[in-house]
Parts: C-alpha cells; structure tokens; sequence
C-alpha cells in the first residue's frame, strides 16, 4: 500500500525545492491529495505545473498503485490565499475539481 510519505518522495523526485503534502483521501492507499507549493511555479500555468508530475506517476497508474491523484500545484503566495484544497473525487461534497485518473480496463 503506497503511504502518504512515498507521494510526498515522490512528488519531490520531479520538483526537488517543493513544499509538499500528501493526504490519503480513503485510507485505503490509493486515492490522494496532494499539495505542492514551489516558487518554481511562478508564471508557469497549471497543466505545465502539473504534467512532469503526472508523467513520473503514469507507470504507478498502469501498474494499479495509484488510482486518483487530487494534485495541486501552485506559488507560496497561491498557497497562503488558498485555504483548503483537497477534493476526492468519490466523495459527495464537491467543491473544487482535481485530476482524477482513471485507469484503463485490462481484459
């Protein structure tokens, strides 16, 4: 079961000087929030923040480790303005919108 500590390593292999967060939405290891705060994102927009670490998280999807991934990326400045910013995208209150991937079906 992946811990909140492997995506908090895992996110700083892709963006080293981050402050980062992880939370397990379900406790079940494979759904989170994850937080990164880097002033590195400054001018950058939102999917460029987001794509190195989705592209380094792709083989932990196909392999079944990783189902959703709430992934906020944004500048100190963002973060202090920001307040809370988890979604789970399996819960019944929805009020931000993150990345959920979906795994393709084998068969």
């Amino acid at each position: 079961m992946v811990t909140e500590q492997w995506m908090v390593e895992e996110v700083r292999k892709v963006v080293p000087d981050a402050e980062v967060e992880a939370s397990d939405l379900h406790g079940s290891g494979d759904h989170f929030h994850v937080r990164v705060i880097s002033e590195s994102y400054q001018g950058v927009r939102p999917l460029q923040r987001q794509r190195p670490i989705l592209n380094h998280f792709k083989p932990h999807i196909a392999q079944n480790i990783v189902h959703a991934l709430d992934l906020k990326c944004m500048t100190p400045e963002q973060a202090g303005e920001s307040g809370d910013t988890a979604f789970d995208p399996h819960g019944e209150e929805v009020e931000f919108f993150g990345v959920h991937i979906r795994r393709p079906d084998k068969g």
